[in-house]
């Protein structure tokens, strides 16, 4: 009888369940939000995955990613402009010269915490990587919801948003059973004016070949 208990465990740890994540502030939907499953038991399972922010009509696309610890990102560059990315984040720091097309070596962030990128010649170019030690993460469409798959057991719900006041992200304990489960966070957003590329193509075109010529000096 203990080990066809013992078995039964096992078969219910192993077994997936669904969570159904909606995200609001104000009592409207969160688009963007990152959210991600973390316990002891995650961290174990955590394995690098494959990720590329490309860059499109000088902005970062996506502009927000979710990735697990150990994931190396490409950042090719789909404009006809060169770009220089750059990190200032605690959790990954790092510049890639300017270049265009996909010769840019690919990055790897080891360190959880989320990352802000920039680009030195395009100011009002902003990305958001949220590094995170769990394979359980996903980020919420316009309507707010997310879907995540993870095993049964307890978990922190971790919720993050660019705009999130303080950015810390709003955590609460979550069991899984077997059953699909429901949870909803209310976020406290305060949102920031984003950055807008200049609306004169040609007024770009002048700023990049400036930055050129300054280089050639």
């Amino acid at each position: 009888m203990a080990l066809l208990a013992g078995t039964g465990l096992l078969a219910l740890a192993a077994q997936a369940t669904e969570v159904r994540i909606a995200v609001r502030s104000a009592g409207k939907p969160v688009a963007d939000a990152v959210a991600s499953l973390h316990s002891a038991s995650a961290t174990a399972a955590t394995k690098p995955e494959a990720a590329v922010i490309d860059q499109r009509n000088t902005q970062f696309t996506p502009r927000v990613s979710v990735i697990t610890t150990g994931t190396r990102v490409l950042f090719p560059n789909s404009d006809n402009v060169r770009h220089q990315v750059y990190s200032f984040s605690p959790a990954k720091r790092f510049e890639l010269p300017l270049y265009s097309g996909r010769a840019a070596p690919p990055v790897t962030f080891d360190t959880p915490g989320i990352v802000v990128l920039g680009c030195n010649i395009h100011d009002w170019m902003v990305a958001y990587v949220a590094v995170v030690d769990s394979p359980y993460h996903a980020i919420t469409g316009a309507d707010g919801q997310a879907r995540i798959s993870a095993p049964a057991g307890t978990y922190t719900l971790r919720v993050w948003h660019p705009d999130i006041r303080d950015n810390q992200p709003v955590e609460r304990k979550i069991t899984l059973a077997g059953a699909a489960a429901d949870a909803t966070v209310d976020l406290d957003l305060a949102p920031q004016k984003t950055p807008v590329a200049p609306a004169d193509d040609k007024l770009r075109a002048l700023q990049e070949k400036f930055r050129r010529l300054k280089e050639q000096r």
